[in-house]
């Protein structure tokens, strides 16, 4: 008998929130047979694993100790050349701000078959689920999704000249993003909010402006979270569902 070929999927599990997942998304995760899954994965989602599948928690949290990258992309190939189907989850969706890069080159390098399967980014779906639309006729023609993980590599000047601006993994530089945009010249009555674990039910959301969003959320843990800074944010009031 030929032995099994394997291959490695490169899943996107939306906000974590199983309703959230693509079907392609949820009928694969049905049938894995490893899960190598990053820490923000929602642990509902492992509720859909058959039970003999192999569950590896990989880290990588913000601010904490994370796999490093190289271990993970040996994983992936090892299991793969043993024939087994091998699901890499990943927050949102895997090519925003989901470092596929590197473990995509490793598997083709290694000859591995993989596939990646999109999720809902939660740059898209934590504004919606905390009823603020990204684009308005004439609040916002346009937005910019951005990360903070490193604020000091960030354009502020242009940044600041966006209308709507989504920022991914900012809870811990809300202050410098704030200053940033001060200092570039946004009027600090621009409305800003803070959508925190978006899409479950220990969703949170702080409104505010960039005048006082920082006492607002005072000592609050703000991760993970979204944030939105634009006219929009305004809108919220009037569309909550």
């Amino acid at each position: 008998m030929a032995k099994q070929k394997g291959k490695v999927y490169l899943v996107g599990a939306g906000t974590g929130n199983v309703a959230h997942l693509t079907v392609k998304a949820y009928n694969i995760l049905k049938s894995s047979q490893v899960l190598v899954y990053d820490a923000l994965v929602d642990i509902e989602l492992l509720r859909l694993l058959p039970p003999d599948c192999l569950k590896l928690e990989m880290g990588k949290r913000g601010g904490k100790p994370s796999t490093p990258q190289k271990y993970i992309n040996q994983l992936l190939i090892k299991y793969c050349h043993q024939g087994m189907q091998v699901i890499r989850l990943k927050s949102g969706d895997p090519f925003i701000f989901g470092r596929c890069t590197s473990e995509i080159y490793a598997l083709k390098t290694a000859g591995c078959k993989f596939e990646v399967v999109p999720g809902i980014s939660s740059a898209l779906a934590a504004p919606l689920l905390a009823s603020i639309p990204l684009t308005d006729p004439i609040m916002s023609r346009c937005f910019a999704v951005l990360t903070a993980h490193e604020p000091d590599s960030l354009d502020w000047d242009v940044l600041s000249r966006i209308n709507t601006l989504v920022v991914l993994m900012g809870g811990k530089s809300l202050g410098e993003i704030v200053c940033q945009l001060l200092k570039n010249h946004r009027s600090s009555n621009t409305p800003v909010a803070i959508i925190r674990w978006a899409g479950t039910n220990q969703q949170r959301v702080w409104t505010g402006t960039l005048s006082n969003i920082l006492e607002k959320t005072g000592e609050e843990k703000l991760s993970p979270s979204i944030i939105v800074i634009g006219e929009v944010v305004e809108l919220r009031k009037y569309l909550q569902f």
